[in-house]
């Protein structure tokens, strides 16, 4: 029964979203076939419960509607190597509590779960799971909204989104929600899941696999019952990249109960000035953005493209393909980063304010949900104070 209530639910995604027909067979075979699947692992959905929709009254675009601004706990839940692997501390209560007060009430956690399994099982640590699901904890207990998911884990999906991949990849995927949405299940509707993280996509076929991916974290998710049955769920479009999430995500995943299903893209653009961190032979690195945010004494680092004109054409892309349509968008990630190497150091500052307040901004009138990426650079989270005010000023500017 289940099944042909995903297949009927997939068909009316169809019908609002066209997909090329050979990456659409890929799809349906894959939603079909699910023996090779369930073999490779064993079933760790071992205490499947009845729905239950205590708490979990929101859809998603109500959801959507409570989420204001939100902020990622970067280079720490999926640092290689454990927590504190790359520099930062231990997550507190009182670093969740900081953030709020600093205004975000959503907060996305980046995690890492491949480094905490079995290779030959996939079963994660209990220790692992019960510590992300205090963190978890940690933000329901003080009303923001909390996005978990699968991060690049070592890339054992992200790098596979391949037909030579696909049924081991969905076997993991499979196994590791069916834990983690065990774990967490008893929270409300504050946490919310997400499938993957930027998983490298660009085509029709690797789309559809990539589609079965998602359809698995579904599946997976739903199966353990209880508040799963009803939670908000995120699905990400190919590579989080705007002008492919327009070009190849044509459908969606199906889901067995209406309304409940978000997607993400992330931005970084224009990377020469958002992220790049030294000359490459095919360009180099702006220091300056943004009308009236030129420098007059530093002109090779001026940007040569992705300004304002860019930014609000791919936000409208995905308002007129998702937001329009019922369907809320998270932009997962965003953010630009200050140097300290531009000869005009004051113009530089002055852009990076002016391009974290104006796509903040944007973001929010064309109904994406923005999340900024920080890594403890905007707040130190040894001493929980804000170390870059200017960010934050920023951000809460382009909100408002």
């Amino acid at each position: 029964m289940l099944k042909r209530v995903l297949l009927s639910t997939y068909a009316i995604f169809l019908a609002a979203f066209v997909m090329p027909a050979d990456a659409r067979h890929i799809g349906e075979k894959v939603m079909k076939d699910t023996a090779k699947v369930s073999s490779i692992y064993p079933s760790y959905n071992t205490s499947p419960k009845a729905p239950d929709k205590t708490g979990m009254g929101n859809t998603a675009v109500q959801q959507a509607e409570n989420i204001k601004l939100g902020w990622n706990i970067g280079n720490t839940m999926e640092a290689t190597g454990g927590e504190m692997g790359w520099g930062n501390p231990l997550i507190t209560e009182d670093y969740i509590k900081f953030v709020k007060r600093s205004g975000f009430n959503a907060i996305r956690i980046p995690c890492a779960w491949d480094q905490y399994a079995d290779k030959k099982s996939a079963k994660i640590q209990d220790a692992w799971l019960n510590r992300v699901k205090q963190v978890v904890g940690y933000c329901v207990k003080n009303d923001i909204y909390v996005l978990l998911n699968i991060h690049w884990d070592g890339g054992w999906l992200e790098n596979n989104c391949t037909l030579l991949k696909r049924d081991s990849v969905n076997a993991r995927q499979k196994a590791f929600w069916e834990q983690i949405a065990t774990t967490m299940r008893d929270f409300d509707g504050h946490l919310m899941f997400a499938s993957a993280n930027e998983p490298s996509t660009n085509d029709p076929v690797q789309m559809a696999v990539l589609l079965s991916y998602h359809q698995t974290f579904i599946n997976a998710v739903r199966s353990t019952g209880g508040r799963n049955s009803y939670r908000v769920l995120i699905v990400q479009g190919p590579g989080t990249d705007i002008t492919k999430t327009n070009k190849l995500m044509s459908a969606l995943p199906a889901d067995q109960i209406a309304g409940r299903l978000m997607v993400e893209v992330h931005y970084y653009s224009p990377f020469n000035f958002c992220l790049m961190e030294k000359d490459e032979s095919w360009g180099h690195m702006f220091y300056y953005w943004g009308s009236g945010h030129h420098s007059l004494s530093d002109t090779t680092r001026n940007p040569t493209y992705g300004e304002e004109a860019e930014v609000k054409s791919a936000f409208q892309l995905m308002k007129a393909k998702f937001v329009d349509k019922g369907i809320p968008v998270l932009m997962g990630e965003y953010g630009a980063y200050r140097r300290t190497t531009p000869k005009d150091l004051t113009a530089h500052h002055n852009a990076v304010d002016y391009w974290i307040k104006f796509t903040t901004q944007q973001a929010i009138t064309n109904g994406l949900k923005p999340f900024f990426w920080d890594t403890g650079v905007a707040i130190d989270r040894h001493n929980n104070k804000v170390h870059d005010q200017r960010t934050i000023k920023a951000i809460i500017a382009g909100a408002n």
